[in-house]
């Protein structure tokens, strides 16, 4: 097992992004389909126009192959957006590409959804598939939005 950075040791926060927190561990259950499931409360990131604060929940849903997201790594990971001028669907769409480019997954999905700002929420949903789930992501990203 490689050496985790963070787990375990004292916390030093940043709050601009900083993907360099992600870090994953074996899945010593590869040989099985199965969902992750992770769901951040307390996400916030700042409109790159007012900058003012949006708050988010941010779910993240995976069926993962060889590795796993620490989950002390993704909370650094996702508190780094803290101080970060992003829209809604960017920050979205940049959480994805990081989780596929660090675990390499079955299928990933992600959902922010945000708090109401204006009268007006928005709900930005990205989702991905590798080879036999490409198939299952395109139906799910339809059905789910028909």
């Amino acid at each position: 097992m490689t050496e985790l950075k963070s787990l375990g040791k004292v916390t030093a926060y940043k709050y601009d992004y900083a993907p360099e927190f992600l870090e994953a561990i074996p899945n010593v259950n590869s040989r099985r389909d199965y969902f992750v499931t992770l769901t951040s409360d307390e996400f916030t990131c700042l409109c790159p126009i007012t900058h003012q604060p949006d708050y988010a929940t941010i779910k993240i849903r995976y069926v993962p192959d060889a590795k796993l997201v620490e989950s002390k790594s993704l909370k650094l990971y996702l508190t780094s957006f803290r101080n970060c001028g992003t829209f809604h669907e960017e920050v979205v769409n940049t959480i994805a590409d990081d989780l596929i480019k660090l675990l390499e997954p079955r299928y990933l999905e992600v959902e922010g959804l945000f708090n109401a700002r204006g009268g007006i929420s928005i709900v930005p949903f990205v989702n991905f598939g590798r080879g036999e789930f490409d198939a299952v992501a395109k139906k799910i990203l339809v059905e789910r939005h028909a």
